[in-house]
C-alpha cells in the first residue's frame, strides 16, 4: 500500500511511471531483511528486526562506472561513509548501502570485498563505499551485531530495476518514524519537458521525528494522530537508556538522470532537507539527517588498469533555468518518499514486547479529509 493507493497526492510534480527511485534509467535497489526470535531482550540472540538495502546507480555491467555526485549535512548525529572522498572528487564510485547503526562497519568492508572479487589480486583497485545508517535498537537487538556479510551479498544480488518494495524491509525493517512504525520508501517526479523532462527518484530510510510534528501534504496528521490514541514505541520503552521521542535519523538518496556537476548535485542534495521539513522533520541534535545525490546524465570513465588513461574527457551539464525544477522535484519526492515509507510500513513488536504501530489508514485518510486534502472526486 502506498499514498497514491488511498488517493493521497503529494505536492503539485508529476510522479514516473513507478513513483521511485528505480524511475531514474540504471538504478537498482536490492533488501536483505532479517527477522528472528521475540520476547525478551538477549544480547547475541534477539529479537532480531534490522538488515541492509543498497541503492545501485549503474546496471548490473557498470557497476564500477563512477557517476557525479554531492552530499549535505543537515544534522550530523550519524554516519555516511565515503563522504570525504565525494566531496573531494565529485563522484561516487560504489552502490549506496543503508543498514543499523551498529553494521556499519561490517557492512562498509563487505561492499569492499564485493568490489575487488573479479580485480587482479595484484592490482591497485581501491573501495571507498558509501554506508549509512539508522539506529533500530528500539525493536532491534543491536549490540548482536546480527547483520553479516551475507546479508550485504544478498541484497546487492536481489537488486533490481522496477518497483521497490517498502515499509519494513531491508535497512528499515526496525526503524520508527514519528513514533509510528517506519522504514525504507521511495518516490519520483519528473520535471516538464520545457524544463528538460529529466526524472528525479528519492529512496530514504527514515527513522526520526516527533509525533505531533508529522504533516502529509500539509495537514497535521502527528497532532490529530497522538500517542493517546495510537500509542508511542518510545513511550512503552521508558528507561534511563531509551532516547527520547523523536529521536533517530533519517538517510536519503536522490537520483537523477539529468546531467548535473558536483556543485549542482550537492545543491540537490541539501534540498532534499526542505522535503523532510515539509513531513516534519527538524534536523534535532539526537538526529543523524544526512543526504546524497548522485546523477546518471554523464558517462565517466572508469580509472583502472584495464581502461585507457585519459588526459581530457567532455561532459555535460543543465543550464540554470533547470535547477529549480529539479529542485521542486527533489524537494515534493522526499516529502513522498517519507510518507510512502509510514503508509507501507505494518505495526511491528521487537524486543521486549515493544510494538511499533503502523499509520492507520482509516484515520489518515479521515484527517486528510477533514482538512480538504482527501481523495479528489472522480
Amino acid at each position: 500500500m502506498r499514498t497514491r493507493d488511498l488517493g493521497i497526492t503529494i505536492g503539485l510534480g508529476r510522479p514516473g511511471p513507478l513513483n521511485a527511485i528505480t524511475d531514474v534509467a540504471g538504478v537498482r535497489v536490492g533488501h536483505a531483511t532479517i527477522i528472528d526470535g521475540e520476547g525478551p531482550l538477549v544480547v547475541g540472540s534477539g529479537p532480531v528486526r534490522t538488515g541492509v538495502t543498497v541503492v545501485m546507480p549503474r546496471g548490473p555491467d557498470e557497476w564500477r562506472e563512477p557517476v557525479f555526485a554531492g552530499c549535505h549535512r543537515l544534522n550530523g548525529n550519524g554516519e555516511l561513509t565515503g563522504l570525504e572522498w565525494i566531496r573531494e572528487s565529485g563522484k561516487l564510485t560504489s552502490p549506496i548501502a543503508i543498514t543499523n547503526t551498529h553494521s556499519v562497519g561490517v557492512v562498509r568492508d563487505a561492499l569492499v570485498a564485493a568490489s575487488v572479487v573479479h580485480v587482479d589480486p595484484n592490482s591497485a583497485w581501491w573501495s571507498l563505499p558509501v554506508v549509512g545508517e539508522t539506529y533500530d535498537g528500539l525493536l532491534n537487538d543491536i549490540n548482536g551485531f546480527h547483520v553479516r556479510p551475507e546479508h550485504l551479498r544478498a541484497a546487492l544480488d536481489n537488486a533490481v530495476g522496477g518497483p521497490v518494495t517498502e515499509g519494513n524491509v531491508g535497512g528499515g525493517t526496525g526503524m520508527v518514524c514519528h513514533e509510528f512504525k517506519g522504514g525504507i520508501g521511495t518516490a519520483s517526479r519528473v520535471v516538464p519537458e520545457d524544463r528538460g523532462g529529466h526524472t528525479v527518484g528519492v529512496l530514504v530510510q527514515a527513522n526520526y521525528g516527533k509525533r505531533a510534528w508529522l504533516r502529509v501534504d500539509g495537514v497535521p496528521v502527528g497532532a490529530e494522530i497522538g500517542p493517546d490514541e495510537i500509542p508511542s514505541a518510545y513511550d512503552q520503552a521508558r528507561s534511563a537508556g531509551t532516547p527520547p521521542p523523536g529521536s533517530g535519523s533519517i538517510i536519503i538518496v536522490v537520483a537523477t538522470d539529468a546531467p548535473l556537476l558536483p556543485y549542482q548535485l550537492e545543491r540537490l542534495a541539501q534540498r532534499a532537507g526542505l522535503g523532510l521539513a515539509r513531513a516534519g522533520g527538524t534536523g534535532g541534535h539526537t538526529s543523524g539527517d544526512l543526504f546524497i545525490a548522485f546523477a546518471t546524465g554523464n558517462r565517466l570513465p572508469v580509472e583502472d588498469e584495464n581502461h585507457p588513461q585519459l588526459l581530457a574527457y567532455e561532459v555535460r551539464t543543465v543550464g540554470d533555468v533547470v535547477i529549480d525544477a529539479l529542485f521542486d522535484a527533489t524537494i515534493e519526492a522526499t516529502e513522498e518518499a517519507i510518507i510512502n515509507a509510514l503508509v507501507a510500513a505494518e505495526t511491528m513488536t521487537g524486543r521486549d514486547g515493544i510494538t511499533a504501530h503502523a499509520l492507520p489508514h482509516d484515520r489518515l485518510l479521515e484527517v486528510m479529509t477533514r482538512y480538504g486534502r482527501g481523495p479528489r472526486a472522480a
